[in-house]
């Protein structure tokens, strides 16, 4: 049979009816006059909104104009962003790391100063990767007649030659390498041995790999060694020579997370994002790295 409400039964339910209406109004007044909603990220009042993660990388000098592009697309595609990019030679980056910089990712342009990072504990060894690699040249100032269609060339060149010095900079560790195989330099490693005396004169050491391509560019120095992708980073040089690949070690960029990293589930995955976006690649491409295979 049918239930139907009794006359008091539907009088209950309009006053309750009645009451959830007021209660409903009231609490409207209230949050209208100074109640807090809850944040956008919709945490619980009270709760810390979630912070947005901003990585600091430490990466070696060449890498400074392809570098942000690549930052800027990791930001777009998951809001993570960088502070200010450390873009100094390798080793300048690992003593600052010594001395407690606080660093989410280092890319080095030599294996050698990545040792040195695994070494002194400043990375965590089981995410260092092999990142890029890139050849050693040397340059001429733009419009120059310099001909250099040997390394034994560089002997007879009228003028200084720029070579980044060796103990911070990888660019002029290489260059020692490729000046032993023709005898103006002693040591074999490229950090290990002296300039011959009929050479050394002429050695205009730098900094960084883009000061000996500015000393080129300036008439500071007829020709330099430097890295293949600084030709698309400065203007005023371009290429002589591509050095053989066997007159000295091969070129590689390695990449670790920091040991001390904040944040190293991000920093390993910008570097994962370096690696394997395909936008990503063609920044580097555009610049003149090729990714190690």
């Amino acid at each position: 049979m049918k239930k139907t409400l009794s006359s008091a039964g539907r009088a209950v339910s309009r006053r309750s009816l009645v009451a959830l209406g007021v209660a409903a109004l009231l609490a409207g007044s209230l949050a209208g006059c100074g109640a807090k909603p809850a944040d956008s990220a919709g945490s619980a009042e009270g709760s810390a909104p979630a912070k947005t993660v901003e990585l600091q990388i430490f990466a070696a000098n060449s890498l400074e104009k392809a570098m942000p592009e690549v930052q800027a697309l990791y930001t777009e595609k998951t809001g993570v962003t960088f502070a200010d990019t450390q873009f100094k030679a390798s080793g300048d980056l690992i003593e600052q790391m010594r001395a407690g910089a606080q660093v989410d990712a280092l890319i080095t342009a030599s294996k050698g100063t990545m040792d040195d990072a695994v070494a002194g504990e400043l990375v965590d060894e089981a995410t260092r990767l092999d990142m890029f690699v890139n050849d050693l040249v040397v340059v001429k100032a733009e419009g120059s007649d310099v001909q250099i269609a040997s390394l034994d060339d560089v002997k007879n060149v009228d003028g200084r030659v720029a070579v980044g010095d060796a103990a911070t900079v990888p660019a002029g560790k290489y260059a020692n390498q490729a000046l032993n195989t023709i005898g103006l330099y002693t040591g074999t490693a490229g950090d290990d041995g002296e300039y011959a005396p009929e050479f050394a004169d002429r050695v205009a050491l730098a900094d960084k790999v883009g000061t000996a391509a500015k000393y080129v560019s300036t008439g500071d120095a007829a020709i330099g060694f430097v890295y293949s992708s600084d030709i698309f980073r400065y203007d005023g040089i371009e290429q002589a020579f591509v050095c053989p690949e066997d007159s000295h070690k091969p070129i590689v960029y390695p990449g670790a997370v920091s040991a001390a990293s904040e944040h190293a589930d991000a920093a390993a995955d910008f570097l994962d994002f370096c690696m394997n976006d395909a936008e990503a690649q063609k920044v580097w491409a555009k610049y003149g790295f090729e990714l190690s295979a």
